[in-house]
């Protein structure tokens, strides 16, 4: 069965398209920039959880803030090349304040095969960013929630 995650895709019009990604943390990632951003996401067990709780604790335990309290949409469920699958939801978050966040934390061996342990955050910046910046930094696999938000919403922009 096929590791699944779930992660929110906040976005603004201010006046053009944001979106909010973070940059993953951790010494792999400290010098990498393109295809070293993510959409706030993490696994999670569908028999304790909904996708949409799931995304929810993954946004606060990343970012330290709870997510804003918006109506989200299921913008889809969108497969890694590694099988893994990660459903996203996105509300406008342009009330979202980035001052004050505090990273959560995990533990790797590091160095590799070195023997000790050594904590990093799993973000370890977020910002706003355009949809074609975003685009370049964010790694391969959530590209195409990418552009099932901007689809989204050039249909709602588009007179009836």
């Amino acid at each position: 069965m096929p590791r699944t995650s779930a992660g929110i895709l906040l976005y603004r019009l201010s006046p053009a398209l944001e979106v909010l990604i973070a940059h993953m943390g951790g010494p792999y990632w400290a010098k990498k920039d393109a295809g070293a951003w993510s959409i706030p996401k993490g696994e999670f067990d569908a028999d304790a959880e909904s996708a949409l709780d799931a995304a929810r604790r993954e946004f606060r335990e990343e970012l330290g803030v709870n997510p804003p309290e918006e109506d989200y949409a299921e913008l889809g469920t969108f497969p890694y090349s590694s099988g893994k699958r990660v459903t996203v939801y996105v509300a406008d978050g342009a009330g979202l304040p980035l001052e004050g966040l505090s990273f959560g934390e995990f533990e790797v061996e590091w160095p590799p095969r070195s023997g000790r342990t050594a904590r990093f955050p799993e973000v370890d910046r977020v910002e706003w960013m355009s949809a074609d910046a975003a685009r370049e930094r964010l790694v391969k696999g959530q590209r195409a929630a990418l552009d099932a938000l901007t689809e989204r919403l050039a249909e709602a922009a588009a007179p009836s």
